[in-house]
């Protein structure tokens, strides 16, 4: 029997083995695609980075070399020679040290090795001239035109008459080093791959059955459509860009305490993708939504993403604290909206871009303005804003300072009495205020005169009256945000990153490598002043990492592979010309998401098949050997689903998924071994009922100490920081997930109920197995995968319930439920092709 439909309880342990090795070897023996020529930014300069910088770079130039500038590569070493002669291999010592096998000469170091495709890159860049070129991603953007590509040489589709320009782009790269892109997908394969992308849930059998048999010209374009539209597709996209802002719903550390309300975060999030606000103006609220001419609930929601960092509540120093919660708003807003490290020169002038210190505290000081997440003494008060309606906020308002006056009137009177009280008394009510309130509910009243006595309880029946008021007030409606400003500093250097050792003053200003800086602002309008600069349509960074982070969803990497790395450590973009074209694209379209997941989905490289029949193969010719980790996107890659893509999917064939979105987070049932992991067991995690616990992935609560465990061992990133993109492991854990926990036999069992029902009906007994166990197997595969069983799949599976229950005494229901469990364990169900 063949892997991918092997219906058997360990087929996934299998896949597991199998996946894995085929990650080594595709990472051992991938090829390097041919350049035309070689560019210092893209080529070089990482490499010069990784092996040589340590000891001819910004810190050291040993022997008078370093490499990281032109002037100091091409100068005279203190030897008398030249480390890169332009033009000449040869009399280049640098070449000369990499090549020798005198181990006193050798460079770099042993251990640390360049290969021979890196030796080859340096040796043909020098012969080239060893021009020093500016890094691509700290150019202006481009205006690229879309390359000439006969309709014959791409696999245009219905009635297109043009080649899309994204095929252009593409089939460009391959024709030029004689490689051919593989032909399109089959319909079944495409709905359940635009499906999960867009959704995160597979289509249903109908809506496979519809579009395999929609022959319409734009059925393609309508399925499209019709997921965008659903509320699922911000839930999808929602939970992208959370990775991103580091979302989590608690402050970590020991006591890991709730953020409270930073669910509504989360929903503002998924509603502005579901509305397709434009990018532009959903990073302005973010950023400086409390300071928009209008602010409004949404906008000062958005500003919740100053309040999702970690927070010590007990600091050994505080001032460290403060400048490292600074420093994560620093990281997180300089790599998610800018793909840049800027946080790496918060010590020391950057290692390998042009970002000096200043730089980074010129952007901190954009920040001067916002508060702590807390105080010990007050922990909401600086990050929950009310929004309620100006009549509640001023009642309770109102009972606030009510109750506050006569407090203040019955403490007097307590004083009163206190005064007369022994020496040991009064010291105690000065002491912890349980043992104030002891010694005033035992001694007071004996210390009180008559008159002062009736007063005392009267004040005591209006402070419960107030209460009892505010008690019945309808609840204040606040958010997770800047609540208040704090009170702008002067920022300086600090020497080292040391925030007890400032230097040199610092104004806001932007990276040196942009080349521009602010304008005249308010100093309270800073952080305004950041959003519109980053937002700019002229910005060189903001438009090529959001498309950039669009089509890493789309076909599993970026154009560049470091999506929050833009910098020279970065990974080089392999389309250039076609990243700077769909930024152009994308603010020409507004800024509008949804128009560009049309317009990449609507390309014949999105539409491309995954694997390949031998004909098929035969038609690509070296391709897969020539580019084997496609690079140049001949083929799509093959995708395992993520954490919540594998849950959800679960609930949803199992027709216990809870559709209703939006709402405060629910609590997935957990065991008391996994709540005992924290430092105060099980604290903090609540109770759901079912049908909450039936919602999808993206509500479940999000505690930075108590992550749920499926979803870990399915790579669910670690919250405390921006996550460019999830590793994608194949590892036994997830096996085990799949097979063992107390979730899956769950809805196991009701993925079986739900077959039974649909083939006779919501009255079908639970514990007896159908007369037909072809048609049981045929209607799990079907319910599973939206296709019918195989010839092979329904012999296998007859096997498989006769020896669970004749070998193994196992209950006909029971065994029902392990062959619908061993369906779910389906490489074709955790993967998309």
């Amino acid at each position: 029997m063949t892997l991918p439909h092997q219906p058997r309880i360990v087929h996934h342990l299998v896949l597991v083995a199998t996946f894995l090795t085929t990650a080594v070897l595709t990472a051992t023996f991938q090829a390097p695609v041919a350049q035309a020529e070689v560019d210092y930014a893209r080529d070089v300069q990482p490499i010069l980075a990784r092996k040589c910088f340590a000891c001819h770079g910004p810190d050291e130039a040993e022997s008078g070399v370093a490499f990281h500038q032109a002037d100091l590569a091409l100068a005279e070493a203190d030897s008398g020679e030249f480390a890169i002669v332009p033009g000449d291999v040869e009399a280049s010592g640098m070449i000369t040290r990499i090549l020798t096998d005198d181990e006193y000469e050798q460079m770099p170091p042993e251990g640390n090795r360049l290969s021979e495709s890196e030796i080859a890159t340096l040796k043909q860049w020098i012969d080239e001239g060893a021009a020093f070129s500016r890094h691509w991603a700290f150019e202006p953007l481009s205006t690229p035109v879309v390359p000439e590509i006969s309709r014959e040489s791409a696999h245009t589709s219905g009635n297109a008459n043009d080649v899309h320009p994204i095929d252009a782009f593409v089939l460009s790269r391959l024709n030029s080093v004689g490689l051919t892109q593989a032909p399109p997908a089959d319909k079944r394969t495409l709905i359940r791959r635009v499906t999960y992308d867009l959704t995160g849930l597979p289509p249903t059998p109908e809506q496979v059955s519809q579009f395999v048999a929609d022959s319409a010209p734009d059925a393609y374009e309508r399925l499209i459509d019709r997921l965008l539209a659903s509320h699922h597709y911000g839930e999808r996209w929602g939970r992208h860009w959370l990775d991103l802002v580091r979302f989590a719903e608690t402050n970590s550390f020991e006591r890991d305490a709730a953020k409270p309300n930073a669910w509504k975060y989360r929903d503002y999030v998924i509603r502005s993708f579901n509305d397709d606000k434009p990018y532009d103006q959903f990073v302005l609220e973010q950023l400086a939504g409390d300071l928009l001419d209008q602010p409004s609930t949404e906008s000062l929601t958005a500003t919740g993403y100053y309040r999702l960092g970690i927070w010590d509540d007990e600091p050994a120093d505080p001032l460290q604290a403060r400048y490292d919660e600074l420093d994560d708003l620093v990281t997180t807003t300089g790599q998610a909206f800018l793909a840049l490290t800027i946080n790496c020169a918060r010590c020391h002038d950057h290692k390998i871009d042009p970002i000096p210190t200043t730089d980074y505290y010129g952007m901190l000081a954009f920040f001067a303005d916002v508060t702590s997440y807390a105080t010990r003494s007050n922990m909401t008060g600086n990050n929950q804003v009310d929004v309620s309606s100006p009549d509640l906020i001023e009642q309770y308002r109102q009972c606030d300072e009510d109750a506050a006056r006569i407090q203040a009137k019955l403490k007097r009177i307590e004083q009163a009495g206190v005064v007369h009280m022994s020496a040991a008394d009064q010291r105690a009510t000065e002491g912890p205020k349980r043992d104030r309130l002891r010694i005033l509910r035992e001694k007071l009243d004996q210390h009180l005169t008559d008159e002062q006595r009736v007063r005392y309880a009267s004040l005591g029946e209006q402070l419960k009256a107030v209460t009892k008021h505010r008690k019945n007030l309808p609840p204040r409606d606040q958010i997770l945000g800047l609540a208040r400003k704090r009170q702008i500093e002067k920022t300086f250097v600090m020497y080292r990153g040391n925030p007890h050792s400032p230097t040199d003053l610092v104004t806001p200003r932007f990276p040196e490598i942009f080349e521009e800086q602010p304008s005249d602002f308010d100093d309270d309008q800073r952080r305004l002043e950041l959003a519109r600069w980053i937002t700019s349509p002229t910005n060189r960074l903001t438009s090529r990492v959001i498309v950039n982070r669009i089509w890493q969803h789309h076909f599993g990497r970026g154009i560049v592979r470091s999506a929050n790395n833009f910098g020279q450590l970065g990974t080089p973009p392999t389309h250039p010309l076609l990243l700077d074209y769909l930024a152009g694209v994308f603010i020409d379209n507004g800024w509008q998401i949804k128009a560009m997941h049309r317009f990449i989905m609507t390309s014949q490289t999105y539409r491309a098949a995954a694997t390949l029949t031998p004909n098929q193969m035969h038609a690509v010719g070296d391709t897969a050997t020539i580019d084997p980790g496609n690079d140049l996107f001949w083929r799509f890659d093959p995708r395992r689903l993520s954490a919540e893509e594998v849950r959800d999917s679960i609930l949803a064939v199992a027709g216990t998924l809870n559709p209703i979105p939006y709402g405060p987070s629910f609590y997935e049932d957990l065991s008391p071994e996994v709540l005992a992991g924290q430092s105060r067991p099980g604290k903090g995690w609540g109770k759901s009922n079912e049908s909450e616990r039936n919602r999808r992935s993206v509500y479940i609560h999000v505690k930075r100490s108590l992550l749920t465990p499926m979803l870990s061992a399915f790579d669910f990133p670690e919250p405390d920081t921006t996550c460019e993109a999830r590793f994608a492991t194949l590892q036994p854990g997830q096996a085990m997930s799949l097979l063992n926990s107390d979730f899956i036999h769950k809805k196991a069992s009701q993925l079986a109920e739900a077959v039974r029902n649909d083939i006779r009906g919501e009255s079908a007994p639970t514990n007896t197995i159908l007369e037909s166990q072809e048609l049981f197997i045929n209607a799990v595969i079907h319910r599973v995968l939206g296709r019918n069983a195989t010839t092979d799949e329904i012999d296998d599976g007859i096997a498989l319930l006769e020896e669970l229950i004749t070998h193994h005494g196992v209950p006909p229901y029971r065994a029902e439920s392990l062959y619908a469990l061993s369906v779910l364990n389906w490489n074709e169900f955790i993967f998309v092709f």
